[in-house]
């Protein structure tokens, strides 16, 4: 459980980036007042979580259904996670810039909250693709099932809090902080995520061949 929680949070950190994304949501929120700016920090906190539960928990169950393996799940997963975080890692700025465009067309707080402040802002494709490729990182053993699915759970939801806390108290994180600072955190946990994603590849690849190598003559 402890071991699945450490592989899946600084995963979802790294691609969710609260603490970079809350910079851009004080901008986005700049003119609302600061009971809406709460509203809308619960709000996409709370969507958030839904979002990435739900691609933890059957994410990768939907793609089996349509016959796709767990190992080609995970190769696919992981190269997806390390390309996104490559991209973080090269171009930070570029990707601060499009999340802010998303985020742009703003209308009444219920309406926003989920379009466009959580998907594509918040929890975008590239957070979900990396909730199917954590999911699909399950044991093989139906025994460790609820440990794994428990830590992952709980990195999602330590996630949502920490998105909750970032947004909540965006304006100071922008004074403490600055662009600069915020650049230099996205870029060190872009690179532990594309750590995470090169080692979902590996287990994938190690799933896919093994039982080929086991095979081989001595």
């Amino acid at each position: 459980m402890f071991e699945s929680f450490l592989l899946a949070f600084p995963a979802l950190f790294s691609i969710v980036n609260p603490i970079a994304m809350a910079l851009i949501f004080s901008q986005v929120t700049a003119g609302r007042s600061p009971r809406e700016h709460m509203q809308l920090a619960t709000l996409v906190s709370v969507y958030s979580a839904i979002v990435m539960l739900v691609a933890l928990w059957a994410g990768a169950y939907v793609l089996n259904f349509f016959g796709i393996s767990l190992a080609a799940l995970r190769i696919a997963g992981g190269f997806v996670v390390a390309e996104r975080a490559w991209a973080l890692l090269s171009a930070p700025e570029e990707h601060e810039a499009r999340k802010q465009e998303q985020a742009a067309p703003a209308g009444a707080v219920e309406e926003s909250a989920f379009f466009p402040l959580t998907i594509p802002f918040t929890t975008g494709p590239g957070t979900i693709s990396v909730c199917i490729a954590l999911g699909a990182n399950r044991p093989a053993d139906p025994a460790g099932l609820p440990s794994f699915f428990f830590g992952v759970s709980a990195a999602a939801l330590a996630i949502a809090v920490l998105i909750w806390l970032s947004y909540r108290s965006a304006d100071r994180l922008v004074a403490l902080l600055g662009p600069t600072r915020a650049r230099v955190l996205t870029r060190l946990f872009a690179f532990l995520l594309f750590c995470v994603g090169v080692q979902i590849l590996l287990n994938g690849a190690n799933d896919a061949l093994g039982p080929l190598l086991a095979q081989r003559p001595h």
